[in-house]
């Protein structure tokens, strides 16, 4: 196994020591175990009776709670010495370099190592068919959803969401039915292992919520995005099914090169399944769902938005497939409460609602706020966004940003965080969107940092607001110091 001294560089040839016999494995490690995925990865892992422990550098809520509820300890900072206590095997996350002080240490000591799907595949759900959930949008929510609906109906699968769902304990089960529903990303799977981690999923139906230009440090532009994902479409089986998102024009024009069977979804009336006659009442929004434009179900649902709705299209439509009784999924799409950081409400102090939202993606932002000034339409809309992931730090989406904003009452931007690690010329400007908000007539403010940002919340918040908080990571805790000030 080749991976790295301080001056080489590790090869890009994975040996996955697949030769390890699951059954032989006592001590697993994880390096990076506070990502979403890795975290979940850890909990299965313990559930399957490993000794299981990890380091990462990130450590903050959710992530870090629930691994301190599974009893996995956590060593803070990557060190070599971590892993000299000889672990049988390591997981590396896509978050470790090739010059991570661990990743070196490993080298020097040949321990087997895989990255997590790897992992995933082979510890986990190697005896259960795959339903991989993929998409630029709303793959956290749809397998949730989906997860949900097959264990509400007793199917009792297993399930890896890279999030934590209301309805379960966590957000992993390792599940005793047939099947084992995956939250398939299309971002590389480690820095020895340059592919889409979907790709190690082995998927049996796979659903395609859309195809967008996204992670813009490892791919080139859309197209370079298609690829990967013409790629999960060549890997579902004669026997399984594509259920893919009509209303995406990307994803209608890639499904009609699948050679597995496929099914649509969708809002508009080309679909096999549609979403018509939406409407919120009593807190719930309403849809009749129509299959080959024949009425299949009524559904009641929790959520709002047309994206979410669409994802429950999706999951109807896979609900059809394996056979659940539709007064199951009715019930089932009743009941789903939602996933923690997807419109998640915090708390609500001197009559401000505060809202936390992982959206990072401009069409993601523009999405959930157009949903929460429908559902909450009696408040005034202030967004709060923080330009964090790896391609809002960039300026390639920097115009498109401008657009994703225009129902928001007020917003406020602050300097992106990690400046230092993204080109020069290619760095996102908050002072340029915040200019181009201004343009559009929207009410826009820029911070400094996230300090200066509470400040100037607290200077403009009022009894009636409805704080919408939008962060792919932890945003200096603003909900809670948020909330802790208003009160």
């Amino acid at each position: 196994m080749d991976l790295v001294n301080n001056n080489t560089v590790i090869s890009a040839e994975l040996s996955p020591d697949l030769n390890v016999v699951p059954s032989k494995l006592k001590h697993i490690h994880m390096m990076g175990i506070c990502g979403t995925g890795m975290a979940s990865l850890a909990g299965i892992l313990k559930q399957r009776g490993y000794v299981v422990t990890g380091s990462d550098e990130n450590v903050y809520p959710p992530m870090s709670l629930f691994l301190e509820r599974l009893s996995i300890p956590i060593l803070k900072g990557y060190r070599a010495e971590n892993i000299d206590s000889f672990p049988d095997l390591v997981i590396v996350g896509n978050v470790i370099t090739r010059f991570n002080p661990e990743a070196v240490r490993l080298s020097q000591l040949q321990i087997p190592y895989l990255s997590l799907p790897q992992a995933l595949r082979e510890l986990a759900m190697k005896d259960q068919r795959s339903i991989v959930v993929s998409g630029t949008h709303g793959k956290t929510t749809t397998t949730a959803i989906a997860s949900w609906l097959l264990e509400h109906s007793g199917m009792e699968p297993g399930f890896m969401i890279g999030g934590i769902p209301v309805n379960f304990e966590g957000s992993f089960k390792l599940g005793k039915g047939k099947f084992f529903v995956i939250e398939g990303d299309e971002y590389d799977t480690a820095f020895f292992d340059k592919v889409p981690k979907f790709l190690h999923y082995a998927p049996w139906v796979a659903i395609l919520t859309s195809i967008e230009f996204d992670h813009a440090d490892i791919y080139r532009d859309l197209d370079h995005v298609t690829e990967s994902f013409q790629r999960l479409i060549e890997l579902i089986p004669s026997d399984g099914l594509l259920i893919a998102n009509h209303d995406d024009p990307v994803v209608r024009e890639e499904v009609g090169k699948a050679k597995c069977p496929v099914i649509t979804y969708g809002l508009d009336n080309e679909a096999v399944w549609q979403g018509v006659d939406i409407a919120i009442k009593d807190g719930l929004t309403r849809v009749r769902v129509l299959k080959h434009d024949n009425e299949y179900i009524r559904i009641s649902t929790p959520l709002f938005g047309r994206h979410n709705i669409s994802n429950l299209l999706s999951v109807i439509a896979l609900s059809d497939f394996l056979g659940v009784d539709r007064q199951a999924a009715s019930d089932a799409t009743r009941s789903f409460r939602g996933i923690r950081r997807r419109q998640e409400i915090k708390g609500e102090k001197a009559g401000v609602l505060v809202m936390d939202d992982f959206a990072h993606h401009p069409t993601a932002v523009e999405k959930t706020i157009q949903a929460v000034k429908d559902r909450y339409a009696d408040h005034r809309l202030v967004a709060v966004f923080e330009p964090r992931s790896n391609s809002s730090r960039r300026n390639i989406f920097q115009e498109r940003y401008s657009r994703s904003f225009d129902c928001a009452d007020l917003v406020l931007i602050p300097e992106p965080p990690m400046m230092e690690n993204v080109p020069k010329g290619e760095r996102f400007s908050s002072h340029a969107l915040v200019r181009a908000l201004q343009a559009r007539g929207l009410t826009a403010l820029y911070f400094p940092d996230t300090d200066h940002l509470l400040r100037g919340l607290l200077r403009n918040a009022r009894s009636g607001d409805l704080v919408l908080i939008m962060s792919n990571g932890s945003f200096d805790n603003l909900h809670e110091r948020l909330l802790k000030e208003l009160e």
